[in-house]
């Protein structure tokens, strides 16, 4: 089918002679992926908080940073702050993002987190939107920026990036790397986001109880289902969220 114009989004153009270097000791997946298609991946805080998630897209002189709107500014001032002497540039490109379902035409990308969410292209604009991507999302438990993704506030692994293909164990350091590894290999999550079915509906950001206790958060939702960020040793049974009665899927 016909792309669809993604008009909340802003494309980073990182050019120079030391870029692939210098992202590779920075996000949290690895660019040697680069060559099999686009990289999802994100920007941590030394903490292991995530501040930024994005696609990499690969270029002869350059590589692209496909973003959400409104990190765009924030991500442009980390990048550049961990420049030092780099032979880094970093610049705002005109190019538009289109995204669609179904075989990707030529010069487009697959997106990496799942084959639902169907590919991504950079250049022309295309037709006004009109996929329902939140419940793909939903059917998926696929993260979106500003939503379940909370800058200073969410863990990748939390939110899914190793399903996602979003987060690389081997690759070395990358800022936030330690946290990050301590998670995957030390402990067991107790937190994270899970579909959950939703009888009734909630806003976006509708906190879950459960027994009388928190137990989450309620995010997304889309035909009877959603995405919610629960404690998992309270995410037993009914629960609920403002007006919603939900159990996990």
């Amino acid at each position: 089918m016909t792309g669809e114009s993604a008009p909340d989004r802003t494309v980073l153009e990182i050019t120079g002679t030391d870029r692939v270097d210098f992202l590779q000791g920075l996000v949290s997946n690895d660019l040697g992926r680069l060559k099999n298609g686009l990289v999802y991946a994100a920007l941590l805080t030394p903490q292991g908080k995530y501040l930024a998630d994005f696609f990499l897209v690969p270029g002869d002189q350059a590589i692209l940073i496909d973003v959400k709107d409104s990190l765009a500014d924030g991500l442009a001032r980390r990048l550049s702050m961990y420049k030092l002497r780099a032979d880094v540039r970093i610049a705002v490109s005109p190019l538009a993002v289109t995204r669609g379902l179904g075989p990707a035409p030529a010069g487009a990308f697959t997106d990496p987190r799942h084959p639902d969410l169907g590919w991504r292209a950079y250049g022309a604009t295309g037709g006004a939107p009109a996929i329902d991507w939140g419940a793909i999302r939903v059917a998926h438990c696929i993260p979106e920026t500003g939503v379940e993704l909370i800058p200073d506030d969410s863990f990748i692994l939390e939110a899914g990036f190793e399903r996602l293909h979003g987060v690389d164990f081997r690759k070395g350091c990358y800022v936030g790397q330690e946290v990050t590894a301590r998670m995957k290999h030390k402990t067991e999550l107790r937190k994270g986001l899970v579909r959950v079915r939703v009888d009734g509906a909630a806003p976006v950001g509708t906190e879950i109880e459960a027994g009388g206790k928190p137990a989450g958060v309620l995010y997304t939702q889309s035909g009877g289902m959603g995405i919610a960020y629960l404690r998992f040793d309270r995410a037993e049974g009914e629960m609920r969220a403002g007006g919603a009665i939900l159990h996990r899927a």
